[in-house]
């Protein structure tokens, strides 16, 4: 049954002992963040933590809610992260129906998808308060993530008439912002990073190849000011939906609902005609003005490093809204492992079966946390001809958010990827570094640091899979050692006389 908001889940996380309460005053510079970097890194990403009394504010916060394997898995009501792909993969398996019957047998998936459509709704919980006249950011938790977040020039904080100390370094790190498509009207959801520069004024970290990014640019051409709204804190899968790798053709709430099977309820934005989840525990409505920038960051980003402060669009708010008893969610992002790497480990479960839908002979994909997301990914597939793995290689950087892994190691369909010990062994063995490893230009992540130039730069693919006469190998290809089945089970019969 779908969590009703994001309460619920924390009463879950608590009643099965994943919730750790803080009663204490912690203040929000940068004192929450030390504690949720700890829990993070703590075996099997700690705990939840519910901090009741935050400094200047009167609303509690909640970090590292998604920071584990059990707390992702319980997020999407799953045994295993698995278990969405394979309904994922009962989706796309339906082949096009090519008779009255077979048109007739397809009915309830046609009702069954149709009934995750967002629903619309005109009273909402999100809507409790209402702050029109007067919006004022300074009065929420908004954490301070790392020391030089935010950080300011002495030039910039010369220029800047509106800046405030207290402000400087705070981000939203947990949003869901809302825009729509000034041509086509479909909306668009997608995860942002807000930098608060003053009570009514936030930066808009969208990357150039984000969804979010060519709304605005559309708006711009057109002269128009950009409609949107920040929700921050729905139900998990939600919350989820809104960082997935989705194509520009699925709405994230229709995709929310199929996680949670159960419609998303939406509202009508107050001050626009942007529609939020109904069930959010605040929502920041404004508008973007074309063309106007302001210098954002830097970001302890989820590289482990700071992203530099560059120019970007500016975001007014026009009224906020929330519930009358908020909780505000935040999460932290710095070297891995912390709580979007488990977000990132369900997006590769996920997602699999969209990849084998144009690539079906990947067998399976594992994309390391050290990567960060996408940096790094290791693909096991049935190999079937020459030149296969550089196929596949190809193949990945052409799909999305999958153009900007910087390093992609193709393995035989007989190797675990998921265990990266006996991986190495197999790469490291398999490859001839002159034959095997292509080297391609083009774009990459925004975040990364290491290429000459932003957003492009080199990556390297490896074929480490066997190699065949076709491919230039002159001599047999070894066989790995294995032992006999026979002598296995002999010695499991007789381990415990062996004195183990």
């Amino acid at each position: 049954m779908a969590y009703k908001d994001l309460r619920a889940f924390i009463q879950i996380l608590e009643t099965k002992g994943f919730l750790h309460r803080i009663k204490m005053e912690v203040d929000p510079i940068l004192e929450i963040s030390e504690i949720t970097d700890r829990a993070s890194k703590s075996p099997n990403g700690g705990k939840a933590l519910f901090f009741e009394k935050v400094k200047g504010s009167s609303f509690p916060v909640v970090t590292n809610l998604f920071g584990s394997f059990e707390r992702m898995c319980l997020a999407l009501e799953v045994n295993e992260l698995d278990d969405v792909a394979k309904r994922i993969e009962n989706l796309l398996n339906q082949a096009p129906p090519k008779t009255f019957f077979e048109k007739i047998a397809m009915l309830p998936k046609l009702i069954e998808i149709s009934q995750y459509l967002p629903k619309y709704i005109k009273d909402a919980p999100c809507q409790e308060v209402i702050e029109k006249d007067n919006p004022d950011l300074s009065k929420f938790p908004i954490i301070k993530c790392w020391p030089h977040d935010g950080q300011l020039t002495t030039e910039q904080r010369a220029e800047s008439t509106e800046h405030r100390a207290e402000n400087e370094g705070r981000f939203i790190t947990l949003p869901m912002v809302f825009t729509k498509d000034p041509e086509t009207g479909r909306p668009n959801c997608g995860m942002y990073r807000i930098h608060i520069y003053d009570k009514k004024t936030t930066g808009m970290h969208w990357h150039i190849h984000k969804d979010g990014a060519r709304h605005y640019e559309k708006y711009k051409k057109l002269g128009q000011k950009m409609p949107a709204a920040i929700a921050v804190g729905s139900d998990p899968a939600v919350i989820y939906a809104s960082s997935a790798p989705l194509p520009e053709s699925i709405d994230e709430m229709l995709f929310a609902g199929f996680l949670r099977k159960s419609p998303v309820e939406m509202v009508k934005c107050i001050t626009n005609d942007i529609n939020v989840p109904a069930n959010s525990e605040m929502v920041l409505e404004g508008y973007l003005e074309p063309g106007e920038t302001r210098i954002e960051g830097p970001f302890g980003d989820h590289t482990g490093f700071y992203s530099p402060a560059e120019p970007y669009p500016v975001f007014h708010v026009t009224c906020i809204t929330h519930k009358k008893d908020m909780l505000y969610p935040a999460t932290l992002v710095g070297k891995p492992p912390m709580e979007d790497c488990y977000m990132g480990k369900a997006t590769e479960r996920i997602f699999l079966p969209l990849l084998r839908l144009d690539l079906p002979e990947i067998k399976d994909i594992n994309l390391p946390m050290e990567g960060v997301f996408h940096n790094f990914a290791i693909i096991s597939i049935k190999k079937s001809y020459p030149g296969h793995a550089k196929k596949i290689i190809h193949g990945i950087w052409g799909k999305g958010q999958m153009m900007f892994a910087k390093l992609l190691i193709v393995v035989d369909d007989d190797v675990d990827v998921q265990n990266l010990s006996y991986t190495a062994w197999r790469v490291l063995n398999n490859v001839d570094w002159k034959r095997d490893v292509v080297i391609s230009e083009g774009p990459l992540d925004a975040l990364d640091h290491a290429a000459n130039w932003p957003k492009y730069g080199a990556k390297m693919g490896i074929d480490a899979t066997r190699k065949s006469r076709e491919e230039g190998m002159m001599r047999d290809w070894p066989e790995e050692l294995y032992m006999s089945e026979e002598i296995k089970k002999l010695v499991d019969s007789k381990w415990k006389e062996y004195g183990f």
